[in-house]
């Protein structure tokens, strides 16, 4: 049998789901509301589902690798939004280059480490 795949999505967990998703709206992503406790963040073609579960173990081994087309302005944009101010243990890294491209890196309000990055062609 012959399949083609459509989409992943992977699960992540959250210390605090409401200021997880206030986070993740800022972020840029569109939400639906999933009952009773999950939510799931898009924006086009990418998704992941945030549950309102929290294991420190898993939550804090969690990293997501998100392949942007244009890093630069998006660390930008990224960074004009302070969510470091705004959300207690955010932070956003500046740009880091390696021989497979360059990334930088988000630490959502849970701890989850977000690589936000483009491979060299």
């Amino acid at each position: 049998m012959n399949t083609s795949s459509k989409s992943i999505r992977p699960f992540i967990g959250s210390k605090d789901f409401e200021i997880s998703r206030a986070f993740y709206r800022e972020m840029g992503f569109e939400e639906v509301l999933l009952p009773p406790k999950m939510a799931l963040f898009k924006k086009g073609d990418f998704g992941f589902y945030l549950q309102d579960a929290y294991v420190k173990d898993w939550v804090d081994n969690t990293m997501i690798f998100l392949e942007v087309e244009n890093l630069e302005a998006h660390l930008k944009h990224i960074q004009s939004l302070n969510l470091p101010q705004r959300f207690k243990g955010v932070r956003v890294s500046e740009l880091v280059h390696d021989d497979w491209g360059s990334e930088y890196f988000v630490h959502d309000p849970s701890g989850i480490l977000w690589h936000i990055g483009t491979f060299k062609k």
